[in-house]
Parts: C-alpha cells; sequence; structure tokens
C-alpha cells in the first residue's frame, strides 16, 4: 500500500526548518519507491488587512525552503516538481493543489505549537484532515518527539 500511497505526493512547506524536518522523515518512505513529490509553500494572503512582509519577500523566502528540498530529495532521483501558492486559506490552497496534481497523498510532520493556540488558529494540519479528498500522511516529526 505504501507504494501506491506515496507514489505521488503533495509536501507542504512552511519554513525552512520544516523542509528540513519533512525531507528527514520522508526520504526514506520514498528513495525505494521512487514516486513524484509537489513540494507547496503557500503564501497566505491577509483577506483585506496588510501583509506582514511583501509579497516579494514571501517568494524569495520559498525559493530558500524548496531549495532545502531540493538538496534533500532531488539528489536521492526523486522527481520533484516545486509551486508557490497563494490563497488566504492555507489548508484549502494546498487541497486544490493536490488535485490539480491529482496527488495519491498530501504527507507532511506537524509544525510545533501547543494545541490551544492551534485551536484557537484554525491549524492547517486541521483543516487538511478534515477537508482532504484524498489520504493525508501525517509523519512523525523526530526532533520534537526526542526534544
Amino acid at each position: 500500500m505504501t507504494d501506491t500511497l506515496l507514489q505521488r505526493i503533495v509536501l507542504p512547506v512552511a519554513s525552512v526548518e520544516d523542509a528540513e524536518a519533512t525531507c528527514e522523515q520522508v526520504l526514506p518512505r520514498l528513495r525505494d519507491g521512487g514516486g513524484e513529490v509537489l513540494a507547496v509553500h503557500v503564501v497566505e494572503k491577509a483577506g483585506g488587512a496588510p501583509d506582514k512582509a511583501s509579497v516579494e519577500q514571501r517568494e524569495e523566502w520559498a525559493r530558500d525552503i524548496f531549495a532545502v528540498v531540493e538538496e534533500g530529495l532531488a539528489a536521492d532521483g526523486i522527481d520533484l516538481e516545486t509551486r508557490i501558492l497563494y490563497g488566504t486559506d492555507v489548508a484549502e490552497a494546498i487541497l486544490d493543489a493536490a488535485d490539480e496534481f491529482d496527488a495519491s497523498a498530501v504527507v507532511f510532520t506537524p509544525r510545533g505549537g501547543s494545541r490551544w493556540l492551534k485551536l484557537l488558529t484554525n491549524d492547517t494540519a486541521t483543516g487538511l484532515v478534515r477537508n482532504a479528498d484524498r489520504p493525508v500522511v501525517v509523519l512523525p516529526d523526530e526532533a520534537e518527539a526526542n526534544g
């Protein structure tokens, strides 16, 4: 089942640290079976409020994040595509990309933060799991589990 589940995945990455942790966890699972990866970073629009950083700054940050993913995955022969997404709802943007990519699954490692904060901020992970029309695979974050 792992072969088909991880055959064509969308891999959301939010920061350089997140990209490192995610690649560390997903690479061993992809290395033997190959597969295709669409790494995405969502530039969250403020929905009318002023954005904290310019679009150009956020796009540059996304390119830095993708460089980590490319270093972590492409060197092992995994087919990799990267895409910057834009939206007011991060989970919705990721799921739309998964639909366009015809992904077999959305795969990510959880981000840090308290359960209360996640509950109050409508956590992206919750939105992915609740609204997905395909499997969502949550990989362990070893640094957080061992830290």
